[in-house]
This record gives structure tokens, C-alpha cells and sequence, in this order.
């Protein structure tokens, strides 16, 4: 395997990480699931499934379980 085969393989592997970290392929998860798990109902589009999914709160924004605890 060439010195540029090698850097190919890793860069496309790194990008698979950071897609899959970052959420970018849950999309296309949810449309292989729905036909193979659910053949007869009709796929969203992206733009309904991205509106319709919860939102996770990032760290800043959730509230410290701990500093709400009276003690």
C-alpha cells in the first residue's frame, strides 16, 4: 500500500469518527431502519426528521444536578 493510499484511508476513516460523533449520520441510519424495519410507512424528509428529533442540551446549558440538591 502506497505512502498516499495509507493518508487516503485515514482521512476517510477520520471523517466516518467525526461524522458519526457529530450526528451527521443519523439521518441516513434512520432511512435504513425505516425500510428495512418499517417497509410500508413513508420516510420524513431530512429536514422533518432533524425537527422532529429532541435536542440534546450541551453541557453549558443542563443544569448541575448537584447545585440544585439541597443539602
Amino acid at each position: 500500500m502506497t505512502m498516499t493510499a495509507k493518508l487516503t484511508t485515514a482521512f476517510r476513516g477520520t471523517l466516518w469518527w467525526v461524522r458519526s460523533v457529530m450526528g451527521d449520520l443519523d439521518y441516513q441510519r434512520y432511512v435504513e431502519h425505516s425500510r428495512r424495519h418499517h417497509a410500508d410507512s413513508p420516510v420524513i424528509s431530512e429536514r422533518e426528521f432533524w425537527r422532529r428529533r429532541p435536542q440534546q442540551p450541551t453541557p453549558t446549558q443542563a443544569p448541575a444536578a448537584a447545585e440544585s440538591r439541597a443539602w
